[in-house]
C-alpha cells in the first residue's frame, strides 16, 4: 500500500504524519479514513476547492487531472504547479508527500 506523508498543518495535522491507503483511493478519502479531517465542502464531487493539496513528491504517479479539476484549481488559494484537488487525485502504487495549504477560499468551515 502506498504511504502518504502529510507535512505539518496547524489545524489538521500539527505534527505531520504518515498514513497508508490502498491504490485506487483518492487522497481525500485516505485523509478522512485516517482522521485527518480535511475540508471537502462539496462532498468530494469536484465542485469546490476546499480539499486542495500540494503534492510535493509523487505527483507523476497520480491519475491525470481532468479539465473540470483544472478549472476549479484556478480558484484555489495558494495554487502551485503540483496542486491537486484531493478528491480527484487517485493513488497508484507510489508513495506521496503532500502539503495541505494553510487557507482555503471557503469562508464558513464545516464541523466548527
Amino acid at each position: 500500500m502506498p504511504v502518504i506523508k502529510i507535512l505539518p498543518h496547524p489545524e489538521y495535522c500539527p505534527a505531520g504524519t504518515e498514513i497508508t491507503a490502498p491504490a485506487g483511493t483518492s487522497i481525500c478519502e485516505a485523509l478522512l479514513d485516517n482522521q485527518i479531517n480535511i475540508e471537502h465542502a462539496c462532498d468530494m464531487s469536484c465542485a469546490c476547492t476546499t480539499c486542495h493539496v500540494i503534492v510535493r513528491e509523487g505527483l507523476a504517479s497520480l491519475n491525470e487531472a481532468e479539465e473540470e479539476e483544472e478549472d476549479l484549481l484556478d480558484r484555489a488559494w495558494g495554487l502551485e504547479p503540483q496542486s491537486r484537488l484531493s478528491c480527484q487525485a487517485i493513488l497508484a502504487q507510489k508513495d506521496l508527500v503532500i502539503e495541505i495549504p494553510k487557507y482555503t477560499i471557503n469562508h464558513a468551515k464545516e464541523n466548527h
